[in-house]
Order: structure tokens, then sequence, then C-alpha cells
């Protein structure tokens, strides 16, 4: 009680003083406030595809706030927290997993702070060193690069925006991980909660040119990443093993991935383009004899590598109406998860980049999202993004009025590479596939005050493939239609 009351007091002197959007706090130092308050439902049926009961309705909320501390315009602080977040009817203060030895759907959110009063996102301190042309970022900040396929998480870090000519470059560095619950950096140490006792780091290296072209009116950014994760001499990678949710299955452990991607966006005349090519090679350093109790890893030769096509138009015939297209293409692991080389096509990412409604869109149990949703969710483990995935999209926008919105698109969907089925004793060899199946969804939005509050009602239909029972049941014997409903309503400030 006494933290809560502590963050309550905190929180009420400064929205007492934070009246408006931006507050002259002295001549050189201003506060300026912005965020969003959102609440959603979400009605999931048949997401196992009639293996079992999947009928779950639940009410999500968050508000979210983004102040920033600038000193003449040079030096910053930025910061964003979340307050009131969880399932409505969910109290998990504290954690439960600390008080009881049971099983409980909220334990799937813990050690994530998702379900209390008060969690901070990012706080950095931004400052400007003219001489070098340079802005520096050292704190807790997000991460991402490109249309977020491969990076898109918070971490701890310095970045560097150098001005170089009429572009930017970034340059970072992320502490993404301390190797154990521990201080330590020797490689073997007490076992913590994870059973990890390789107390050695995984760190983060990036660079990311931005630059405009007159071209096309283009935005264009070429990156570049490296990622080792030192502490694998127990058996555990970060990546997926510490995660603390499930990834999809035959998943392999990232211990080194290099990564190099251009991505962008054109508009020529009418038409708007967004887009992105990608490749990873990386190493999986931990020799596996099996898959562990619940197939979380790979069995391969130590190899990784994989990478990404996307391709997204919208073509603007008039103010009204406005068809698209999407393209992606995800690699697959043409060896099976028995040998060869393993398929990797990101590092990490929250679920924030979106195509279907059912199909992919997964926003994790992260910093960022506090429910699980799409076939990519933990509970279900399909792909998420353009993992071992082909699609193709057409949809439409139609904009009857100007404070509403109406959006409908047809999916298809196909494997890059065959999916095994399995079961209790592993993949099968002789028993695979690649149609995934097709999905068909909707979306509105009605704007309201200045387009401050919207109002939204969407929903997606897949329907599975034979390969997409492979996928999530190991048997192509359930075949139920997968839909679900969705309502919010947004107040951004």
């Amino acid at each position: 009680m006494e933290r809560r009351t502590f963050y309550l007091i905190v929180l009420t002197i400064f929205l007492s003083v934070v009246t408006f959007s931006q507050v002259k706090i002295t001549d050189n130092l201003t506060l300026n406030l912005n965020g969003t308050f959102n609440t959603w439902f979400q009605y999931q049926q048949d997401f196992w595809f009639g293996k079992g009961t999947y009928n779950d309705a639940y009410i999500v909320q968050m508000l979210r706030f983004r102040p920033e501390i600038s000193y003449k315009g040079d030096v910053k602080i930025i910061t964003r927290f979340d307050m009131a977040q969880g399932w409505w009817g969910v109290d998990n203060e504290p954690p439960l997993r600390k008080i009881y030895n049971v099983k409980s759907a909220s334990l799937l959110y813990n050690n994530k702070d998702v379900h209390y009063l008060f969690h901070v996102d990012q706080a950095y301190v931004w400052f400007r060193v003219p001489a070098l042309k340079t802005a520096f970022s050292v704190g807790r900040m997000q991460w991402l690069v490109g249309n977020r396929i491969l990076i898109d998480n918070n971490y701890d870090g310095v970045q560097a925006d150098i001005s170089v000519g009429d572009g930017v470059l970034k340059l970072g560095w992320a502490k993404v991980n301390e190797g154990v619950d521990a201080l330590s950096d020797a490689d073997s140490v007490a076992s913590d909660y994870n059973n990890s006792w390789d107390a050695r780091d995984a760190d983060l290296y990036l660079a990311n040119y931005s630059k405009a072209l007159k071209f096309g009116n283009t935005k264009l950014d070429i990156y570049t990443f490296y990622y080792i994760d030192r502490s694998t001499r127990d058996g555990n990678a970060y990546i997926p093993n510490l995660l603390d949710y499930k990834k999809v299955r035959f998943s392999p452990q990232i211990t080194n991935l290099f990564g190099i991607g251009v991505a962008g966006s054109s508009k020529f005349g009418k038409l708007s383009l967004d887009y992105e090519v990608n490749y990873l090679k990386g190493k999986d350093k931990i020799n596996n004899a099996n898959y562990g109790p619940t197939f979380d890893v790979d069995i391969n030769n130590g190899d990784i590598d994989g990478g990404n096509i996307y391709l997204k138009g919208v073509y603007s015939a008039t103010d009204k109406v406005k068809p698209g297209f999407i393209l992606g293409v995800g690699s697959g692991d043409p060896d099976g998860p028995w040998g060869g080389k393993g398929n990797v096509t990101k590092l990490r990412t929250a679920g924030f980049f979106y195509i279907t409604e059912v199909w992919e869109d997964s926003i994790m149990p992260d910093e960022e999202g506090i429910t699980p949703q799409g076939l990519g969710a933990p509970n279900v483990r399909g792909y998420r993004e353009l993992e071992n995935t082909i699609i193709g999209q057409a949809n439409l926008t139609f904009i009857p009025f100007t404070n509403l919105s109406l959006f409908v698109s047809y999916s298809y969907i196909r494997a890059n590479k065959p999916i095994y089925a399995w079961d209790a004793a592993g993949p099968k060899p002789n028993l695979s596939a690649k149609d995934l199946g097709w999905e068909v969804d909707f979306k509105a939005d009605y704007k309201m005050h200045d387009g401050k509050v919207i109002l939204t009602l969407r929903g997606g239909y897949f329907k599975p493939g034979k390969a997409a029972g492979y996928l999530i049941n190991g048997t192509d014997e359930y075949k139920k239609a997968a839909w679900e409903l969705k309502g919010e309503v947004w107040f951004n400030f």
C-alpha cells in the first residue's frame, strides 16, 4: 500500500501542475505532456480450430502518459509510463506467483509489470552536442528498424544521432540481458529462478542511416545490426528461453545474429508504397539433443539464416476510395526441425507489425502490450510477422464521411517451406503441408471531438488450411474457422 500511495501522490502533483499540453516552468525550462487512453474488448472463438473449447471474451484498458522536460530545446528528459493497465475483473497487485503456487491465467503476465498501478516503459536523457553535430540518448528507450519486422522493443542503452550531410546516422548499443538475475559476468554462478547459471551478457549493436530523396518523395533507411548472447553454457539463450512467454514451436536459440536491410516509403502521384528487404545470418551455439518438453527449441547444425520481403501499396483513386495491397514473404526452414540450418526472421518484436486481425496480429505481453491477440499469441503459438509465410492481400478503404473510415481485406496465406505435423514424440518427417489458409477482415473507425476520440469496431474470420493445423495442433483433424470481434475506444491527447 505504501508504494501505491506514493505513486498516487506523485501523479496527483504531476497532473495538477500539467494542466495544458505545454507548461513553462522557468524562462528556459518547459514541460510537454501527451498520451492516450485505450479500452478494448475482445471476443475470440476457436483459435485452436476446434481442439477443445476456445471461447474468450475480455476487456482491457490502459492509460499512457509521455511527459517531456526540455531545457532550451537542447536537453530533454523523456519518459513514458502506463497506469491502471490490465484486464477488467483481474487484480494482480501484487503478482500471484510470489504468493501462490497455483495455475492462474494472470500468471502469464508476471514479471512484466502489466497489471500494476504504475509502469515505466521508457526513461532517458536526450542532449545535443553541436560541435559534433550529434544528439545522444542515454537510458531506456525504443529500439526498432524498418517496419518493425526484425526489432521493436524497449532496451537500456545509448544511441547517437549524427548529422551526415542531409541524412542522419544512428549508432547504438543496448544491454539486452544481464545473463542471470545478478550482477556477475562470470560464466558459472548459482542458478537463478530461470535455472540460468551462465551470467555473461547479451548485447545489441545497431547502425541506421536515414535519408530523404526527391525521387518519389522517398524516405529511405539502410540499417545493420549485430546481436550476441554470451550466456550459452547453461543451455539457455535469452531468445527464446528467457522471454517468459511461448514462441512458435521448434525455434532456434539465437546466440549470434547479424542483420542488414533496406526499408522506406515512396509516393508516386496517387500511389503510396512502403517496403522492406532484409537478410539475417547467425549462430545457434547450443547443441540440443531434443526439443524440450514443450518443443520450444530447434535441432540444427549451429547455423541460422533467413530474411523477409515486404511491400504495401495504397492507391488514392479519390478522396473517398483507396484500394490497396500487401505482399509479404518470410523465409522458412528447408531442412525441417531436425538438422541442417535453422531459420530466423527477426530478433525480437512487440507484435505491432500488422497485416491481418486473426492470423498474425499478436500484441505481446511484454513492455508494450498486455494481452495476447491473434494466432501468434503464446497460448496458440502460431507464426508472428512473416516467419515462414507467403501472404498476399487485397484491401479497400472507403471514407464516406470525413469522420468515418471503413476498411475490408482478403488475404491468402501459404507457408514458404513445409510445416510438419507433430505429436508427443516430436515432428513427423513424412507428414507436411504448405496451405495455411485465408482470411477476411474488416475495420471501422469513427472520429469525434476533432479526431481526439476514436471509436473502432474490427474483426476477422480465418479459415485454416492443413498446414495451419500442423503448426498449432500438430494435426489437421481440427478445421473450425477462427474468428474475432474487437471494439476499441481511444482518446489521444
